[in-house]
């Protein structure tokens, strides 16, 4: 072969190896290594599938913090579209704490339709059986919150019944948060622990949508969500935190908390004025603060090192 026909064989190969790697790029699942990029600023332990592995006593250290707490130390992070509202709540008065697993679904497209059941299937080994809206459900382990983006659709969007539910249940232990619909939530309510933050329900079965991926970023109204997010949801709204920031919110809102009751207790007794407490603590102030802290009338939300800590490095 000479070589003037060799250049033209050789760019013939590299686009077929390319085009080979890019096609086995486009998981249903992201893998590992994407789900570590994306959250390359946790340092911590992660799971096997790449997401990180924030502690149980951290998530439920986090069921105690306000919406309005943890939104403010996003924002002052420069994180300001992580919180959504006006949500339909099982359980009303109960608050979910958790890891994220993402899922996003579309309107009903055939042809991508099939690549995706072909892929999932015969190449991510994935359940043929049932529609895919059971796949992210089958990756759930305890302390996972199922977060799906199923576009507001109400009608025909019903991504679980309660057969679903109780699978979602058994594995992790929680709940989920759709930007869609449910069907039987008269029976997902008799699921004891089990709770849903939703747009809407509908006697309908899911129909004309798909699932289009597991664990890849995805829109919750106006919040956008990564898989490993920790999630605090309530009756006042839902917030994504960020793995890496997670614990300093915690501990960020705990202290404030504790500054508000000690300045509520202090505004009842008449030891100060309202403007005194409301803007920045004399020294005097400060010193009454850390004393009532020395003596405080109950148990810590945090250890007395990590509140010493804190203290030392924060100009409260």
């Amino acid at each position: 072969m000479n070589r003037k026909n060799r250049f033209p064989i050789m760019l013939l190969l590299t686009a077929l190896i390319l085009t080979s790697g890019l096609a086995e790029a486009q998981n249903v699942g992201s893998s590992p290594d994407y789900i570590k990029a994306l959250t390359s600023e946790w340092k911590g332990e992660r799971f096997p599938d790449g997401r990180p592995k924030v502690s149980d006593q951290i998530l439920e250290r986090l069921k105690n913090i306000s919406i309005e707490e943890a939104w403010g130390v996003l924002r002052n992070k420069g994180y300001q579209n992580q919180y959504e509202g006006n949500w339909q709540i099982i359980l009303e008065d109960e608050a979910m704490t958790g890891r994220v697993v993402t899922a996003q679904y579309m309107p009903l497209r055939p042809d991508l339709q099939n690549q995706v059941k072909e892929q999932g299937v015969n190449k991510e080994g994935r359940s043929p059986k049932g529609g895919t809206n059971s796949w992210p459900i089958d990756i759930l382990t305890n302390g996972d919150v199922y977060v799906a983006d199923g576009y507001g659709k109400i009608a025909d969007g019903t991504l679980i019944g309660d057969n679903l539910g109780n699978s979602i249940y058994a594995k992790s232990k929680r709940g989920v948060i759709f930007y869609g619909s449910v069907r039987d939530q008269e029976g997902l309510s008799e699921i004891k622990g089990f709770n849903a933050w939703h747009k809407g329900q509908d006697p309908s079965f899911i129909n004309q949508m798909m699932l289009t991926s597991i664990n890849a970023p995805i829109r919750v109204g106006r919040a956008t969500v990564l898989p490993g997010d920790v999630v605090l949801a309530k009756k006042y709204g839902v917030i994504f935190i960020p793995a890496h920031l997670v614990e300093d919110l915690v501990l960020t809102s705990e202290v404030t908390g504790l500054r508000d009751e000690f300045g509520h207790l202090r505004l009842r007794e008449g030891k100060y004025l309202a403007g005194e407490i409301d803007s920045e603590w004399t020294e005097a102030i400060k010193k009454d603060f850390l004393a009532w802290l020395n003596n405080y009338p109950g148990k810590l939300p945090m250890t007395k090192q990590e509140l010493d800590n804190y203290l030392k490095e924060r100009n409260y």
